[in-house]
């Protein structure tokens, strides 16, 4: 030990030694990423593994210890990735083509079986980009155009990321969330006819709607005018003469007052004993 001491070439080289052992036994474990320690191609152990509803920091992140030289660590993301899917063309049930460009966001939940399956997340990505197109072919094949518009867009998303997540977990992956980033109509003619059905059916809709409305509102005229007309008769049979008055009365009004002030004028020469006029001598 002595001879080592008096040595500087020999003692430079047990540092280094020391020091590139000590670096190939710690690892710092990053909170963003988890890994699987390999020892001779093998899987040995997960380290700092995703876990639902842990908060960071206490799922195995910071300065561990490996063996030296024996185990490599291969190192996986924590964090939630995209996969991207080229645009698709997909024909609805109304017979349109539509121009759709959708992506979905995954996380490794199971390293282990994802690095024995894929090996790394850029495979993932590569082996659910295709399932992630024909899933989205398959379910908006099912529904017209319209769907897309209105709320029964979240279900349709949902039940892509049902399928989807069904291929993930062979992977080690699960599928978070599914999203439609445009669903356009071709340019030009399809786009042009589909314009013309949509103003087609609100007009045909608003036909119905006035029509109902215009149904209604003589539903409840007539309704009134039979109410009113009971009424009458009910007044009007507890005092025949009062009821004669007030239909002569009507009957003045109607002869003798012209319903245009600026129109023409009639004149009327009756005798003062006429019958028609008795209502206007007395009882």
């Amino acid at each position: 030990m002595g001879q080592v001491m008096k040595n500087p070439v020999a003692l430079g080289i047990i540092v280094i030694g020391l020091l590139f052992t000590l670096l190939n036994t710690l690892i710092i474990v990053p909170e963003t990423r988890q890994g699987v320690v390999v020892r001779f191609g093998e899987p040995v152990r997960i380290i700092n593994r995703h876990q639902a509803n842990v908060p960071f920091g206490q799922t195995g992140a910071g300065l561990l210890a490996k063996i030296p030289f024996l185990e490599q660590v291969e190192w996986i993301d924590k964090r939630i990735l995209d996969v991207e899917m080229e645009q698709q063309q997909v024909l609805s049930t109304d017979q349109l083509r539509l121009q759709v460009d959708a992506f979905a966001r995954f996380r490794i939940v199971d390293p282990l079986r994802m690095y024995i399956a894929a090996g790394s997340e850029a495979r993932v990505s590569d082996e659910l980009r295709p399932i992630l197109g024909s899933a989205l072919r398959n379910e908006l094949g099912k529904r017209p155009f319209a769907a897309l518009l209105s709320p029964e867009r979240g279900q349709v998303m949902d039940n892509i990321r049902s399928g989807l997540n069904r291929v993930a977990r062979q992977y080690g992956a699960e599928i978070v969330d599914v999203r439609i980033k445009r669903a356009d109509l071709p340019d030009g003619t399809p786009l042009d006819s589909a314009y013309e059905r949509m103003r087609t059916a609100r007009d045909q809709e608003a036909r119905t709607i006035r029509a109902q409305g215009a149904k209604q509102a003589q539903i409840i005229r007539a309704e009134a005018d039979a109410s009113a007309a009971r009424t009458y008769a009910e007044a009007f049979g507890k005092d025949p003469e009062f009821y004669d008055f007030y239909r002569a009365m009507k009957s003045y009004e109607t002869t003798f007052q012209s319903n245009n002030p600026d129109g023409p004028t009639s004149s009327f020469v009756l005798s003062p004993d006429n019958e028609y006029l008795r209502q206007f001598r007395g009882r």
